[in-house]
């Protein structure tokens, strides 16, 4: 089924050749959660059609495990956080259990599970197809093919991985599977990046079908990640289809961390400043959209940007990251099964962290209780 974009830019166009030549020179760049050394932006990229990925041995067939699925109790709450010091942004580990303090609405609740890199993973990879303006900026260029190949290397061989792209639609290249050669060749067969601007980003379409795809994971127990390579930050929703709202929520359900991967180039920050104008000035006609950031930052995950050319070392930041997170687990003393959002909030000890310096602590701000 083929959605239509929202048409909601009454004041985008004034916006935009107003603030174009500006931001041009002046556009701040995309939030990262590390440090970066940008110098100089990387344009004259060869185009995809050109690129030779060089040869590299072939991956080891992994095969499907056939352990037995763990059960686990459907009141439990999974929290996935990433300790990190605030000035070096280098991972705090070491912690244990009772260096945590963790709050449900304001109320004290005990961390019954703990542990750190123990539980495997379930990864769905959603490769941004739509068109940039002005000009072409291919996400998945060689850069970041080479990149995402080389950072899914790195993961266990019982985490599993997804392959998703999309545009105002999705294609599912590749449902979960730990055969590496199976997801090398769906990160080979990528779909052409659309060539029309009558083809939209659509995150909400995005988000939903990539929650309803994490329903699909072989580990009931394991943690969720959902990893977006765009360009952009803010998208309109697109029409005739799940609200942000909707999307946002299938997302908080479904337990998955969001984060993103952001090729940094010019032309992409002059789009995405234009972008995050629009959603701003049309807040007045109540224009809806997802903002990535805030959605990233909401389930505890983090957006990283960098030069094209420097890609690798980001998607490797960010594995390392997932990598290093600690896995907690609790049930909630609200015993209604409303289906109500909750808001949670973790800490580390003052004692600890008095030993430890200002600590960064990413992890998810809210779950939805369980309906009766």
């Amino acid at each position: 089924m083929r959605y239509q974009r929202s048409i909601l830019r009454p004041l985008f166009l004034v916006s935009s050749i107003v603030l174009a030549a500006l931001l041009l020179y002046s556009a701040s760049p995309i939030t990262s959660q590390t440090p970066n050394n940008n110098l100089n932006a990387n344009i004259g990229r060869p185009s995809r059609k050109a690129i030779q990925l060089p040869p590299r041995p072939a991956p080891t067939p992994t095969p499907e495990s056939s352990a037995e699925v763990v059960k686990v109790d459907i009141d439990l709450v999974k929290i996935d956080a990433l300790v990190l010091q605030k000035n070096t942004a280098r991972i705090v580990g070491g912690l244990n259990k009772e260096d945590f303090l963790l709050y449900e609405d304001g109320i004290k609740q005990e961390i019954t599970h703990f542990s750190q890199d123990q539980l495997p993973l379930s990864v769905v990879v959603a490769i941004d197809r739509g068109p940039a303006c002005p000009h072409p900026l291919d996400v998945w260029s060689y850069e970041a093919h080479r990149a995402a190949r080389e950072a899914i290397d790195r993961l266990k061989p019982v985490d599993e991985i997804a392959v998703m792209a999309f545009t105002d639609t999705t294609k599912l290249v590749q449902p979960f599977t730990r055969n590496r050669i199976l997801i090398e060749k769906a990160l080979n067969n990528i779909p052409e990046q659309a060539k029309t601007t009558n083809v939209a980003h659509c995150f909400n379409i995005m988000f939903a079908d990539a929650a309803e795809h994490m329903l699909k994971a072989s580990n009931p127990a394991g943690r969720r990640v959902i990893i977006v390579i765009t360009s952009m930050t803010r998208l309109f929703d697109c029409t005739n289809a799940p609200s942000n709202r909707a999307a946002t929520a299938a997302v908080y359900e479904s337990g998955a961390v969001v984060c993103a991967i952001i090729p940094k180039v010019i032309v992409q920050r002059v789009e995405n400043a234009l972008q995050t104008v629009a959603t701003r000035v049309n807040r007045v006609v109540a224009a809806d959209y997802i903002d990535l950031e805030h959605l990233a930052n909401e389930t505890g995950g983090e957006v990283l940007a960098n030069k094209p050319e420097k890609l690798d070392t980001t998607f490797q930041t960010l594995i390392d990251h997932l990598r290093s997170r600690y896995n907690l687990a609790f049930v909630s003393t609200n015993k209604k099964r409303d289906g109500t959002t909750r808001k949670l909030k973790l800490n580390v000890d003052p004692a600890r962290q008095k030993s430890q310096g200002k600590l960064v602590i990413k992890a998810r701000r809210s779950y939805i209780s369980p309906r009766s």
